[in-house]
Order: C-alpha cells, then sequence, then structure tokens
C-alpha cells in the first residue's frame, strides 16, 4: 500500500502578492522603455460577454464563421488553461462569463509568453471573432490581447470562494466577483427597486426629494445619529424618516408623493437591522389605511412579480403565498387568535408577570409604568410577531404609541394605522394621517413628557410641523415599506446585511 499523501500546505498569500508586484514592476519597466502601458485605458468593448452568449447560443460552426462578427470583450480572468501552443482562458463581465480561445501563433510570440505569465483576476480585453470548440462550446478565437489592469491580490479558491460570511460583507467586491448568486441577488434588488418605482409613477405619484439633514428628529420613534453643522453653528441629526417633510408636501398641494430614501438609526444590529437603511414611504390626500392596505397588497405582488415572476415564495424552506387577500387583525385579534391569554390580556398585572416571564429586560420599574395599551403592545410583540408568517395587517394600534396617526372615530383609545407583517417580521407601517394641528401639537407635548422621562427615542416637538398643518391638510394616508426587507424575502436573504452591498460593520483593527 502507498504511502498516504501529505496534507496540502496552506498558500502564503503575502509571497503570492509579493509574486504579483514584481510582475507588475516588470510591466512599469517596459512602459519605461517604451513597451506598452502597464494600465492602459484605451480599450473600448464593442460586445458582452453574457450578449454573445444568449445572441449566438443556437448557432452553429458554420453559421458563425459566416457571420464573420468581430468582437471586443473586456473582463476579468477567472479560469485559465495553457497548453502549450494554444490555451484557454474565461473572461466574467458584468453580464457573465464566456471562453477566450488563444493561439500563439497568431497573437505573435512575445504577447503569447506575456499571457502565460497573467494571473486570475487579472483585467483583459479581448479582439476577436465567435466560434465553437470541438466540444462545442462558445467561444472567442482570439486575434489580440491586452492586460488592461493587474491584480495584485489572489482571489478566492474557485471551487469553495468565499466562506467567511463577514469577510463578504467587509470585501463586497471579491464577493461580488466571485459568488454568481450575491451578483443576481443585488441585480434583482436594482430590478424589483427600479419596478417599484415604476409602479408609483403609474398610480399618479411623484417622486420627490427630501433632506437627509434635520435640524430636528421626526417622523419615527426612534434614536437618531447626531452632528454639528459648521457653518450654521447648531446641531443637526441623519434623518430617521421623511415623514413630516413629505407631509409638508401634501399640505403645498402635491397630492401624491414618494420617496425611496435612506433613513438612519443609532439603534442594534441584527439580522433585520442595519443603522442605514432603505425605505419607501408614500403619501396619497384623500385616503384612508383602509386604501393604504389594498395599495400596499397590490404593491407588494407587483415587486414580487417583477423581482422573481410569481407569487408563491420561498423563504428560509417556508412557502410565503402573496396571492390571497392578505389577513388581517387588530392588535387584541391577534393575541386572541395566536396565544391562549384570553381575558388576562386586559390586566395590567398580569401582562407584567407574563412579560417578565419572557425576558423582556426593561427595569421593572420602567415596565411597571407602561400603560395597559402599551403592555398589550409588547406582549403582542414578544409572543406574536414570529407567528405572522403569511402576510398579514395587524390594526388599531394605540394612540399613544402612535402620534402621527389618527385616532379612530368609532374607538378613540386607538389609532386608524396598520403593520403589515410576513415571515414574522414587521415589512410596512402605516396609518390615516393625522391632520388635526391642536392634536397634534398634543401629541408632541405627550411625546416630549416621555423624553424627559427618559424614553430616547420619543419624538421632539416640531414648531414648523405644527404650523404646516394650521394652514390646512387634506385627509391623507401614509405608509412606510422597509425595501432591504423587502428585498430580503424576495430573494430568500437570511440577513439584512445579505442585500446591502456595504452593511455596517465594527473597523477593522
Amino acid at each position: 500500500m502507498s504511502d498516504p499523501q501529505p496534507p496540502a500546505q496552506p498558500v502564503d498569500e503575502n509571497q503570492l502578492i509579493a509574486e504579483r508586484r514584481e510582475k507588475l514592476k516588470a510591466i512599469r519597466q517596459r512602459q519605461a522603455d517604451g513597451k506598452g502601458v502597464a494600465f492602459p485605458n484605451d480599450f473600448k468593448p464593442s460586445h458582452h460577454a453574457g450578449t454573445l452568449g444568449t445572441a449566438h447560443s443556437g448557432h452553429s460552426t458554420e453559421e458563425l464563421a459566416a457571420l464573420k462578427l468581430e468582437v471586443r470583450v473586456a473582463g476579468r480572468m477567472m479560469l485559465k488553461r495553457v497548453m502549450g501552443k494554444a490555451s484557454f482562458a474565461t473572461l466574467q463581465d458584468s453580464s457573465g462569463r464566456i471562453q477566450v480561445y488563444i493561439k500563439g501563433e497568431q497573437l505573435g510570440a512575445d504577447v503569447y509568453e506575456s499571457f502565460k505569465h497573467w494571473d486570475l483576476g487579472d483585467i483583459v480585453g479581448v479582439v476577436g471573432h465567435m466560434f465553437r470548440t470541438r466540444t462545442g462550446e462558445l467561444s472567442i478565437h482570439a486575434t489580440q490581447l491586452r492586460l488592461l489592469a493587474k491584480s495584485l491580490r489572489p482571489m478566492p479558491d474557485k471551487f469553495h470562494g468565499m466562506q467567511d460570511q463577514e469577510v463578504k460583507y467587509r470585501q463586497r467586491y471579491v464577493d461580488l466577483m466571485t459568488d454568481e448568486a450575491a451578483r443576481k441577488r443585488f441585480v434583482a434588488r436594482s430590478q424589483a427597486v427600479s419596478g417599484i418605482r415604476e409602479f408609483m409613477v403609474e398610480h399618479g405619484f411623484l417622486e420627490v426629494e427630501t433632506p437627509m439633514l434635520h435640524p430636528i428628529p421626526g417622523g419615527a420613534n426612534a434614536k437618531p445619529f447626531s452632528t454639528h453643522h459648521n457653518a450654521l453653528d447648531q446641531q443637526m441629526f441623519l434623518r430617521i424618516a421623511p415623514e413630516l417633510y413629505l407631509k409638508r408636501l401634501i399640505v403645498g398641494g402635491f397630492d401624491r408623493v414618494f420617496e425611496i430614501n435612506r433613513n438612519f438609526r443609532n439603534e442594534g444590529i441584527s439580522i433585520r437591522h442595519n443603522p442605514e437603511f432603505t425605505m419607501m414611504e408614500f403619501y396619497a390626500a384623500y385616503w384612508n389605511y383602509q386604501d393604504l392596505m389594498a395599495f400596499t397588497e397590490e404593491l407588494m405582488r407587483d415587486a414580487a412579480l417583477k423581482a422573481t415572476g410569481g407569487l408563491r415564495l420561498t423563504y428560509g424552506g417556508k412557502p410565503v403565498d402573496l396571492e390571497p387577500a392578505f389577513e388581517r387583525l387588530t392588535i387584541m385579534q391577534a393575541i386572541e387568535k395566536h396565544t391562549d391569554a384570553g381575558a388576562n390580556v386586559h390586566h395590567s398585572g398580569w401582562l407584567l408577570n407574563a412579560l417578565r416571564r419572557l425576558g423582556k429586560t426593561e427595569e421593572s420599574h420602567k415596565l411597571s409604568r407602561r400603560s395597559l395599551a402599551n403592555l398589550q403592545v409588547l406582549y403582542f410583540e414578544e409572543t406574536v410577531e414570529d407567528k405572522l408568517w403569511q402576510p398579514t395587517f395587524i390594526c388599531e394600534h394605540p394612540v399613544e404609541i402612535s402620534p402621527l396617526a389618527r385616532a379612530s372615530d368609532s374607538n378613540p383609545e386607538v389609532t386608524e394605522r396598520f403593520e403589515l407583517y410576513i415571515t414574522g417580521r414587521e415589512f410596512g407601517n402605516g396609518f390615516s394621517e393625522l391632520n388635526d394641528a391642536e392634536d397634534q401639537a398634543a401629541r408632541f407635548n405627550a411625546q416630549v413628557s416621555a423624553k424627559d422621562g427618559g424614553d430616547d427615542e420619543a419624538m421632539f416637538y416640531d414648531h414648523d410641523f405644527v404650523r404646516a398643518l394650521e394652514y390646512g391638510m387634506p385627509p391623507t394616508g401614509g405608509c412606510g415599506i422597509g425595501i432591504d426587507r423587502l428585498m430580503m424575502l424576495l430573494t430568500d436573504s437570511p440577513s439584512i446585511r445579505d442585500v446591502i452591498l456595504f452593511p455596517a460593520l465594527r473597523r477593522e483593527q
């Protein structure tokens, strides 16, 4: 029996980088000698790899020869096989990959010899014509070959790619060049966002832009990031929501507005939360929360169709069906349906004990100061949210935790508000907007009192917004939809970091 082979020695990445730098040094020397350019910028591609593959996939060798089509393609060299007098390489651009056939006698000895020393990851330009190899693979028969940019770092192993998930997030550029699924995920995101924008415009909404630097943070209960504006010599806050500015535009006479916006919240990071995230908020005059729910259903279905081609999705191995009408439940109905709390949910003492048993970590004295309605919402969040897998609107949130929403005419203790849940997490939040300036002023005062009591997520009093309402705002419905979470659903991604190109990470040491 033969002796076992010793394990493969780990590759010294620093040594590989040093070798590539030496190659670049030699290229620079040739440039100094007047024999080329180290980083040329005069190569202009005429075609893309994926487009060529699609356009000529059905053409025979004879048909390709008859076309006499010269193509110019540039991309990253992902594979390379040197086979004596002829070699193969695979180039990848933004559209896909294509094989290149390289024959020494056609390119010239100097070019072919140089090619042998090029590395995977190098950016290469090729000129040639389309043909099929003996095995039938569509390829470019190279007549010219140029090194356009030298890669100084080795790419990950071609069979395993990047294995460390945090490195994939941190070095997204490597993740994208080596993981086709990652590229497809972000292409799908772009297409879905473009589709949402088209959908909104088709329904009469005007796309607008509002400030990202706010003198007063508002529009949501959240802890803001703060900064200082030197020229104005005042504290400013990164936007936590565009809501109050968008409603000012409704006051100004734009009946339907929307903004796909970046928001910033100085809070925790998790698989569902990134401190910088994308939302779409939209507002329509003469709509109420019932209109919003119907429109939101239609919007979600349209986004799914454009991104995936269907309404029956799979997330984490479980089905999600967007086709049936979304279920609508009040908070109390949801608690009744998904827990066995029964009548106990109407008693503060029972809720306090139940929340503490569930591990609610708020200080006991702070938790005990919460109202019955507030405790009911906390209990819902702890016991019901993760059970709402299929699309469900949860309605009638208490007035005290909905400072910008219109109170219900039939029950003034709750608001005409909904939150949309899918796969156990919130995707959207909408309500009939409060357009009573005096009521809004009183709600802001209550928020200020809460902030004085230690609630750092409570809102500030926004005098200018109250002044805008005093001019009169028509009855309005408004909604915010989390774009990142929607993309998680549409691409079956387990973490919000998977759908954000450059998620927030602790700085490298």
